[in-house]
């Protein structure tokens, strides 16, 4: 388990490592949570199978490329002011230091995955506020509402990212930008008023939400429920995301309680039955949601209420 820098830090190709590991490394899953929709501004994947990002950290913006190149090791090239910065927490950022000796799961679906997908690991970036924004937006509105609006507002007020990044990649808006964000323009993206106003509450306080990655899990949920507008749900979608907590369940999510159900049950269940029923399996109950998600187990029939598709911009 080593890093091995490969090239020196020049303005054309900007500073790279590859990072190992003693397990396997499955790079698209694991990074698939941070892409929201395939027209994500801020992530790419190019016909070479490249993983491209722009983010900001404490040390300024960066554009990262990251690719697989073999089963335990993935490849990183960094531009920008947080390079060498995004660099140096990848391993952590990957969770590479994941202990999984406990994880040993009985029902055959979550076996069979955790079996077939060894290398899925858990995100850790650290970039609380960055992960809030979006979970926000998709807060009780269907999917691909949240991410229509999240792609307008970012191309609106992102910036280009820095580097040879793919063309259109976007750098996220700063934590200030989104507090000036005016409430006719969130009304135009088709985002209501109370997300609205918790984006802009939390904009407030980045700086001392960014600081809840330095706690544990359970109180840096606390903390971030302190916050009017966030809840459990919006706590966990932060939390698989910044903070690398593989046991982080999105309860109250419109369709989870009812996949875990019928996947692993064959019948539908709620929230309450949800957090019995996985009980067991913590510390990696998002771990397991994870697994059935990516193999392929995790479903339920196509019928019943969806959610709605609500239109705000006509009002």
């Amino acid at each position: 388990m080593r890093e091995q820098a490969v090239d020196p830090d020049t303005c054309r190709t900007g500073p790279a490592r590859t990072v190992t590991a003693d397990r396997p490394i499955d790079l698209a899953p694991t990074l698939a949570p941070l892409r929201r929709g395939s027209g994500d501004p801020c992530y790419q994947v190019t016909a070479d199978g490249a993983h491209w990002r722009a983010s900001r950290l404490p040390s300024g913006p960066v554009t990262y490329r990251l690719t697989q190149v073999g089963p335990c090791a993935v490849d990183a090239r960094a531009w920008g002011p947080g390079a060498v910065e995004f660099l140096d927490g990848l391993r952590h950022m990957l969770c590479l230091d994941e202990d999984l000796s406990g994880f040993t799961p009985e029902h055959p679906k979550i076996a069979d995955a955790h079996r077939r997908f060894p290398g899925l690991r858990m995100l850790r970036t650290g970039l609380v506020f960055e992960a809030l924004v979006p979970a926000v937006l998709e807060q009780k509105v269907h999917t691909v509402s949240a991410r229509a609006s999240w792609r307008k507002l970012v191309r609106k007020f992102g910036t280009p990212a820095p580097g040879p990044a793919p063309a259109g990649l976007l750098l996220p808006p700063e934590a200030e930008t989104w507090r000036r964000i005016p409430s006719w323009t969130f009304h135009s993206a088709n985002v209501g008023p109370e997300r609205a106003q918790t984006i802009v509450r939390a904009a407030r306080v980045a700086d001392a939400l960014e600081r809840t990655a330095a706690h544990d899990p359970a109180e840096a949920a606390r903390r971030l429920r302190t916050v009017p507008g966030i809840g459990v749900w919006t706590a966990a979608e932060i939390a698989q995301r910044a903070f690398g907590d593989a046991d982080a369940l999105s309860v109250g999510d419109y369709h989870l309680a009812a996949v875990v159900g019928w996947t692993l049950l064959g019948h539908p269940i709620d929230d309450d039955a949800m957090v019995e029923y996985l009980e067991p399996l913590r510390p990696h109950r998002y771990r397991t949601i994870r697994l059935l998600e990516i193999s392929g187990h995790a479903h339920k029939p196509k019928f019943g209420p969806r959610t709605p598709l609500t239109d705000h911009t006509w009002h």
